[in-house]
């Protein structure tokens, strides 16, 4: 069953806190939540591994100044959930909306895919 809408606070808790965590390039929380063997594909590009994706938090969008906001957020099942995020900021275009689609192991994520929201 797919519950559409959803508040932060009926997510996941391993979800809400890797996107706080994730918002602030804070790497080190944001890694807790991980597989030692975690997938993110992020627009196309692949980071395997804790390590690659430590560095992918840390640095990504790190240049530019952004605010986030979700905007949507769903449950797929016990073991997938989809937030939408609206990141606003100083990146080209300006503004961008995003689906983040978790993949989760118990109470921690096996695989993120961020790619562009389906309106």
């Amino acid at each position: 069953m797919t519950h559409t809408d959803l508040r932060s606070d009926a997510l996941p808790t391993t979800v809400r806190d890797f996107l706080a965590a994730s918002t602030v390039h804070d790497a080190d929380t944001a890694s807790s939540f991980l597989v030692e063997d975690v997938v993110v594909v992020d627009q196309n590009e692949t980071f395997r591994g804790r390590d690659e994706v430590y560095a992918f938090v840390r640095d990504a969008g790190a240049e530019f100044e952004y605010t986030t906001e979700q905007i949507g957020a769903r449950r797929v099942d016990d073991e997938h959930w989809v937030v939408t995020l609206r990141i606003e900021g100083t990146f080209p275009g300006g503004v961008a909306d995003l689906d983040y689609r978790f993949t989760l192991r118990g109470d921690l994520i096996t695989e993120l895919v961020i790619a562009n929201h389906d309106a």
